[in-house]
C-alpha cells in the first residue's frame, strides 16, 4: 500500500524508524536527550525509542531537528501541574519557542489565535467559543451525529466490503459534524480536508504555508458570503454577535475558523480509525465491550489514554521554574510527549495495557490547564456513537488485509490510520 513510510507491526518492541527530522537514537545513552519526534513501530504504543525517558521520570531531556535540547516531560502528575503553569508559554512569537522540525520552524513565528497566545487574550478569545461545545450544546447534537453515523454506515453496507474505513466513515463522521457546527458547507470538504493533511503533514514549511493560505482565504470569501446570506452555524454567530460588534477582528475570526475545521475534523478522525484497528487488535476487549453498551463512554476515555494521538505539546519557560527535583530555566524549551505521559507507571497499573474498568482516568490526551482542547465533548460524543454504532452495525467487522500491511502515520504528526481497509 502507498501513501505512508509507516507500516504495522503489532510487536511494540520492535526498532522504530524515526522521521526524517529524527534519526533513530534507542540506546539511551546520549546525554544530550532522545530524539524528538519519532515514529511509533506499532501505531498505538510509543515510540520504542522513548523507553529510555519513559524510565527516567518525571522529567528528561530531548534532543529536536537541529540540536537544541529542551526538556522532555514524562510524569503525569508533573505534566498537570506544568500545564496549569502560567510561568510556562504557549506564545509562538516568543523568539525562544521551540520547533521539533524544520517544517514547523518554517511558520512557527506567526500568532495564532487560540493555541500560540496566552492568557488574557487566550481568555477573551477561548469565552467566545465556550457556549458553543459546552455538554449541553454536545448533547443537543447527539441526535445529529447518530444520523450523521447511521447514513454513513448504510452507504458502507449497501456498497458491500471490503472498503476503506478511514475514507468512508472516519473521516467524514467528525468532517460533517464539525460543518454543521460551524455552518460550513460540506460540499467543500474535498478541499478543506485535502488542505488540512497539508498544513498537518507537508513535507517543508512551503507547503504548509501554501494551505494555510488557501483555508484562509476560503474563510475570507465564506465570511463575506454569509453576511449576505447569513446561516445558522457558529461563524454565523460570530459574524453577527461579534465581528459586527467590533468585539473580534477578521483576522481573529478566520483563525478561528481555520482552527475548528482543522482541528475539528482531523483529530477525531484519526481516534475513530486507530480506535478501530486498536480494538480490532484486542478481541478480548472489544468482546467486552461490546457485551456491555455501558462500557462505551470508559472505553473512549481509555482509548484516549492508550493511543495519545496529539503527541508532543509545546511550551517555553517564562521563568525559572523548580519541578521533579529539577530545575526549568527561563527561554527553555518544554515537550510534553502525552505517549508517555499517559503510559506513567506512577499513575497507572499495567499503563500498556488497555483496562475499560481501570480508575483514574486523568489523562492528558486533550491537554490540560487553560489551553485543554475545547472540542473534547463533542469529540467524546462523536467517538461513542461512531464505535458503538459500527460494531453493533457490523458484528463481522474484520480487517480486509494483514495488520502489517496497512500504514499509518509518521511521529511527526497526528497519529493515525492513513487508510483501514476492513471487511465484515
Amino acid at each position: 500500500m502507498t501513501g505512508s513510510n509507516t507500516s504495522v507491526s503489532t510487536d511494540h518492541t520492535a526498532t522504530d524508524r524515526t522521521t526524517s527530522a529524527a534519526p533513530a537514537d534507542t540506546s539511551g545513552a546520549d546525554t544530550h536527550g532522545v530524539e524528538f519526534p519519532q515514529d511509533r513501530s506499532c501505531p498505538y504504543h510509543p515510540p520504542t525509542a522513548y523507553q529510555p525517558v519513559r524510565d527516567e521520570r518525571p522529567l528528561a531531556r530531548a534532543r529536536f531537528y537541529d540540536g537544541r535540547t529542551v526538556w522532555m516531560v514524562t510524569g503525569l502528575a508533573e505534566a498537570r501541574a506544568l500545564l496549569a503553569d502560567p510561568r510556562l508559554s504557549s506564545d509562538r512569537e516568543n523568539e525562544a519557542f521551540p520547533s521539533p522540525t524544520a517544517r514547523f520552524a518554517g511558520i512557527a513565528r506567526r500568532r495564532t489565535a487560540l493555541l500560540g497566545v496566552d492568557d488574557p487574550v487566550h481568555a477573551t478569545q477561548r469565552r467566545m467559543l465556550i457556549p458553543s461545545f459546552t455538554l449541553k450544546r454536545t448533547a443537543s447534537l447527539r441526535p445529529r451525529i447518530q444520523e450523521t453515523v447511521d447514513g454513513l454506515l448504510d452507504r458502507m453496507i449497501a456498497q458491500g466490503p471490503p472498503v476503506d474505513l478511514v475514507e468512508a466513515f472516519a473521516l467524514p463522521v467528525p468532517s460533517m459534524v464539525i460543518c454543521a457546527l460551524l455552518g460550513v458547507p460540506y460540499e467543500d470538504h474535498e478541499f478543506f480536508e485535502g488542505q488540512s493533511r497539508k498544513l498537518l503533514r507537508g513535507p517543508d514549511s512551503s507547503d504548509i504555508e501554501a494551505a494555510r493560505d488557501a483555508l484562509e482565504g476560503y474563510f475570507e470569501r465564506l465570511i463575506d458570503h454569509k453576511r449576505e446570506e447569513p446561516g445558522d452555524g457558529l461563524l454565523d454567530e460570530l459574524i453577527r454577535d461579534r465581528l459586527d460588534e467590533g468585539a473580534l477582528d477578521r483576522r481573529e475570526l478566520v483563525d478561528f475558523a481555520t482552527i475548528l475545521l482543522v482541528a475539528g475534523h482531523e483529530t477525531t478522525a484519526n481516534m475513530i480509525s486507530l480506535g478501530t484497528f486498536t480494538l480490532l487488535q484486542h478481541p478480548e476487549q472489544l468482546a467486552e465491550l461490546r457485551s456491555d453498551a455501558a462500557l462505551m463512554p470508559a472505553a473512549v476515555e481509555e482509548l484516549l489514554r492508550f493511543l495519545s494521538i496529539a503527541d508532543g505539546m509545546l511550551r517555553v519557560a517564562r521563568e525559572d521554574i523548580e519541578i521533579g527535583g529539577q530545575t526549568i530555566r527561563a527561554d527553555e524549551g518544554v515537550v510534553f510527549s502525552t505517549s508517555v505521559i499517559n503510559r506513567d507507571h506512577a499513575s497507572y497499573d499495567e499503563p500498556d495495557r488497555i483496562d475499560w474498568h481501570r480508575a483514574n482516568r486523568h489523562h492528558v490526551a486533550f491537554g490540560f490547564g487553560i489551553h485543554q482542547c475545547l472540542g473534547q465533548n463533542l469529540a467524546r460524543a462523536e467517538m461513542e456513537i461512531a464505535l458503538r454504532s459500527l460494531f453493533d452495525r457490523l458484528p463481522g467487522l474484520r480487517l480486509a488485509v494483514p495488520a502489517e500491511e496497512i500504514p499509518f502515520k509518521p511521529g511527526d504528526t497526528i497519529q493515525g490510520m492513513v487508510e483501514l481497509p476492513v471487511a465484515w
